[in-house]
């Protein structure tokens, strides 16, 4: 598996256009994503199911390796992380539009690093946080019902507020069981034309243990079972949309680069992010820009936050609420290095990480099964 970095494609194949060519489809207008016509559609989103990771193991996974040889091969938002991801499908939008520009990061509402996952430090009130309506509630605006599968305790969280607003929730209790989520979905599209189903595990045994590890692998078999069973199972009038919101790779301990025992890594006064890729915020922008770049060398991209916006990393529009979010300075890992922090200590437990630019975190497969061509 390659290190070379690559751009996220926001115009055409990428993970932002998913939900907005599927209402492109319902409504009867012209998708980013050549999609097939259906009555229904059944997104499935399987966090950490990376395009290489899939393609690698494609033996544990015989129906979505099967699906993979004719499907889209899409990047997704930068930073490649759960929450920047989930936001930009969920609101079809990149992250510099949305808001939402990595695992965590500094929110000046607040003055504050919140984590964008778990909303530890964010403010209060998530409705303002939103800088742009969900493809949900653009849904709902044209009378066309959507729903959302996922487990009963993400609900009410300001991430399901900000990227899925709109959708009715019809929430999974049982989490694993193929019968019982695949339940769950049928019953979902009895009054939804869109259905969003969320399976979380592959990415959390990924960190654990590691992509490749029998963990992984039996989970990766896990969600083919699913895939299978709702090919099987969905009605003919409904197409079924399976893709990853990253992929992941494993990080030995050699390449691992701790923050507060580096002398040279200093000036912050700030440091979010994930260890992939980190925003670091600091007064003097271009004096951390050169301590970064003279401490990681080949080991990370280092860009002031201007030179991230202009590589397009964030989109082609960011909004002033959204650039105040990036970092001064922003660090992404090459190969399979990454900086740690003794600040957020449960990080040094992850085996696969994700969050910079390489092949093997930024494309996912966009896997269709059902429909008219």
């Amino acid at each position: 598996m390659g290190g070379s970095f690559i751009e996220p494609r926001y115009a055409d194949h990428a993970l932002v256009n998913v939900l907005g060519s599927v209402q492109a489809r319902l409504t009867g207008a012209h998708p980013v994503l050549q999609l097939p016509h259906a009555s229904r559609y059944v997104v499935l989103l399987v966090d950490g199911l990376g395009w290489h990771q899939l393609a690698a193991f494609a033996d544990h996974a015989e129906t979505m390796g099967a699906l993979q040889a004719r499907a889209d091969r899409l990047t997704c938002s930068v930073p490649s992380t759960t929450a920047t991801s989930l936001t930009s499908l969920g609101c079809g939008a990149p992250p510099g539009e949305h808001g939402v520009v990595g695992y965590s990061f500094r929110e000046p509402s607040v003055d504050r690093v919140i984590n964008a996952l778990t909303w530890e430090g964010g403010p209060a009130d998530v409705d303002a946080f939103a800088s742009v309506p969900t493809v949900f509630q653009q849904l709902a605006a044209e009378g066309i019902g959507s729903a959302t599968v996922t487990l009963d305790r993400f609900s009410g969280s300001a991430l399901t507020r900000l990227a899925f607003r709109g959708a009715t929730p019809v929430p999974v209790t049982r989490e694993g069981d193929v019968e019982h989520v695949a339940g769950r979905i049928t019953e979902a599209l009895q009054s939804a034309r869109l259905v969003y189903a969320y399976e979380r595990m592959l990415d959390h045994d990924g960190h654990g243990f590691g992509v490749g590890s029998w963990q992984w692998l039996d989970r990766l078999g896990a969600v083919d079972d699913l895939v299978d069973h709702l090919i099987r199972q969905l009605p003919d009038d409904v197409c079924l949309l399976v893709t990853g919101d990253h992929g992941m790779i494993n990080v030995p301990e050699s390449s691992r680069i701790v923050l507060e025992d580096e002398p040279r890594l200093v000036g912050h006064d700030a440091v979010g992010g994930e260890p992939r890729f980190r925003h670091v915020y600091g007064d003097d922008a271009r004096a951390l820009a050169v301590a970064w770049r003279s401490c990681l060398g080949e080991r990370a991209q280092v860009l002031l936050r201007d030179e991230a916006i202009e590589a397009g990393w964030f989109g082609p529009l960011v909004r002033d609420r959204s650039q105040a979010r990036i970092g001064d300075v922003v660090a992404a890992m090459t190969e399979d290095h990454a900086v740690m922090s003794r600040a957020t200590p449960k990080e040094f437990g992850l085996v696969g990480m994700h969050g910079s630019l390489t092949r093997d975190e930024m494309e996912v497969p966009l896997l269709v099964a059902g429909g008219v061509s």
